[in-house]
């Protein structure tokens, strides 16, 4: 594939996802939740339980960890899990009726999600081969251009606020501790909820 064609692909995935796994997403939840509609409020909050391994990718992409290219694999996967996985949830939002404006978007976005989600996932799979260590090879470097052009905003305003510098590798700290954090959650959700509750949301 040549250069600028996966460079495009790569960024037009970025600006894909902060439509449809940041903005569109948190906006269904405040709709959710204003509407009191436990069903999508419980599955939105799951989603942004799963998909904060996707925050934490990018924390790692800062200081370009390799691992942060196999978790993007990873989170976009489980949060294309997320949102169909709870056979409890899926009972209750299809007994929603179907032309009512928020159910209706609820189920475009979870489609949506699914297919840029999946697809995403095996353009981030093209990345793999940076797990390596070479990250000078331009497959590597074109990833690591959006998180890192995040992190110089990000890094000023914090700079601009706190007064002290939010450094690549103070960034990727953040997200190893993150990452244990998630790890440990998900390891107690699937040694000792889930086969105790299977595919039913309950306390997740």
């Amino acid at each position: 594939m040549p250069d600028p064609l996966y460079r495009t692909l790569v960024w037009l995935d970025y600006r894909l996802a902060v439509v449809f796994t940041v903005g569109l997403p948190l906006v269904l939840l405040v709709w959710a939740a204003l509407r009191r509609e436990a069903a999508m409020v419980r599955l939105l909050t799951i989603y942004w339980k799963v998909a904060s391994l996707l925050a934490i990718t990018v924390l790692l992409l800062v200081d370009a960890r390799p691992l942060g290219f196999a978790l993007g694999v990873l989170a976009q996967v489980l949060m294309v899990g997320s949102v169909w996985f709870w056979v409890d949830l899926n009972e209750e939002l299809a007994d929603l009726p179907p032309w009512r404006p928020l159910p209706l978007t609820v189920r475009t976005w979870r489609w949506a999600l699914s297919v840029l989600g999946l697809l995403g996932a095996a353009l981030s799979a093209s990345a793999l081969s940076c797990l390596g260590g070479q990250l000078d090879r331009p497959v590597c470097q074109v990833w690591l251009e959006a998180p890192q052009r995040l992190h110089l905003l990000v890094a000023r305003v914090f700079s601009f606020v706190f007064g002290a510098d939010l450094t690549p590798t103070l960034t990727a700290f953040i997200g190893y501790v993150a990452l244990v954090a998630y790890a440990v959650g998900l390891l107690q959700w699937l040694l000792v909820r889930f086969p105790r509750q299977g595919r039913v949301a309950g306390e997740f």
